[in-house]
């Protein structure tokens, strides 16, 4: 895209004309197709002023550079390289920040659970990431401590893909012990964030965070989780992005919201590996029918 458009959106999202909140500006953006032309629908008397730019857009724009110059990529939900089905839930990030390889189209599941894990807990989900790459899959978390870091280190040891959504800045490192973890994940795999670069952490951002690793994969295994964990958050917005929701017995007996859940279509009970997987290649199977079918449709039009 060009810079003006990143900048415009960079302006819209940090002055919220009309108080609208992000999610609102970018359905305005989607709907337009430009943020420039967003910007110049809500901000219409003072777009220009006597110098010529808007010092809003002027600000925005010496932003964008000062990350350009720290090597900070970023994008816009406008830019042809942003996740493709990121881009289609309500809760789509307007601007993504990230290290490593980014890819529009990557074969993803996100493997979630407990901060304070089990010691089975955390062998369930090592299991699953090592057998996710084994089939070519893509193993996300939230670099949090307990199931997330194991899921990545998991992935890593296969030598597969692991894609971390953080709730903080780009620049942040955060738990501090997993430091290490995130810059080799940045090194080898993906690290994704949604919040300004140099953001703290902040109990909002998690569950933004959640919205956004079910948007990008295909599917979410929730593997241990309390009754009022951010897991379950997950959970039920995968069930409204349509994404499948896999649960393990142990979830489903230990939690009523896990009980609720289940029956309802896309959402899954297993007790083993052998059944997640076996799900996992069900979903892949059908998002690649459906996407065949779709390019027979446009071809024949």
């Amino acid at each position: 895209m060009k810079r003006s458009e990143h900048a415009a959106l960079v302006a819209l999202l940090q002055h919220r004309p009309e108080g609208l909140g992000w999610q609102e500006i970018t359905a305005e953006v989607l709907s337009s197709g430009s943020a420039l032309e967003t910007w110049r629908h809500l901000v219409p008397d003072t777009l220009f002023d006597e110098a010529g730019e808007h010092e809003a857009l002027a600000v925005a724009d010496r932003q964008l550079e000062s990350w350009v110059e720290a090597g900070v990529n970023f994008l816009s939900v406008l830019d042809a390289g942003y996740p493709d089905r990121l881009r289609g839930i309500h809760q789509a990030p307007p601007i993504l920040f990230w290290r490593g390889q980014l890819l529009a189209k990557d074969p993803a599941v996100s493997v979630v659970g407990s901060r304070n894990a089990s010691e089975r807990g955390l062998g369930i989900a090592s299991e699953i990431s090592r057998a996710l790459i084994k089939e070519g899959v893509t193993a996300v978390a939230g670099l949090a401590a307990g199931i997330d870091a194991a899921v990545h280190r998991a992935a890593l040891e296969a030598s597969g893909r692991t894609v971390a959504a953080i709730g903080t800045g780009i620049n942040k490192y955060y738990p501090a012990a997993n430091r290490g973890l995130q810059d080799e994940i940045a090194q080898r795999g993906l690290l994704l964030s949604q919040f300004w670069p140099d953001a703290p952490p902040q109990r909002h951002n998690f569950l933004m965070r959640n919205a956004t690793m079910s948007g990008y994969g295909l599917a979410t295994v929730v593997v241990e989780a309390g009754e009022t964990s951010g897991t379950r958050v997950q959970a039920r917005l995968a069930v409204e992005h349509g994404r499948a929701v896999i649960l393990t017995d142990s979830v489903v007996q230990q939690n009523t919201w896990a009980q609720k859940l289940k029956g309802r279509p896309g959402v899954h009970c297993v007790s083993g590996l052998k059944d997640v997987i076996e799900i996992v290649r069900r979903v892949i199977s059908e998002r690649q029918d459906a996407a065949d079918a779709m390019k027979q449709l446009l071809t024949a039009l």
